[in-house]
């Protein structure tokens, strides 16, 4: 296939609408817009979510809560997947990543003690709950924060 024979797909392009063009094209006269009104006239139409002067949606719903913009978020993993782990090996946010337990590290990562944990490693990790230390360091591994 060369440049010059490429064509888009079969049926997946339409012809324009010709506006204007007489009464036998089907869209002379008043050109597809009816007669008079807001969407007739040149600039004619409503803002997006108008509903005609009836208070819009958005306004009509109660507005609730509060989102923090200075939160740090953590990417979390329970101590019970780190089972995957050889005994013995040191655990990163690299290694975490490499395994597929977190997508990204975010402000960091934090381990959290769902699950049951058999092997001794050593985590490195931003914040631990305080059941995460527990696990780690009763089968004498270390939880190293960061």
């Amino acid at each position: 296939m060369k440049l010059h024979e490429l064509q888009p797909a079969a049926g997946s392009t339409t012809s324009p609408k010709r506006l204007g063009r007489g009464t036998g094209s089907g869209l002379g006269k008043t050109s597809g817009k009816g007669h008079k009104g807001q969407n007739a006239r040149s600039g004619g139409g409503v803002r997006p979510g108008f509903e005609g002067g009836q208070m819009p949606l958005t306004r009509r719903v109660p507005k609730k809560g509060f989102t923090n913009i200075f939160s740090t978020e953590y990417a979390t993993v329970n101590v019970g997947k780190l089972d995957i782990f050889k005994n013995g090996s040191v655990v990163t946010a690299e290694k975490l990543r490499e395994a597929g337990l977190i997508k990204k590290t975010m402000a960091g990562v934090k381990i959290l003690g769902g699950g049951e944990l058999t092997k001794k490693l050593t985590v490195k990790a931003a914040k631990f709950s305080k059941s995460a230390v527990e696990k780690i360091e009763t089968l004498g591994g270390k939880a190293e924060v960061k």
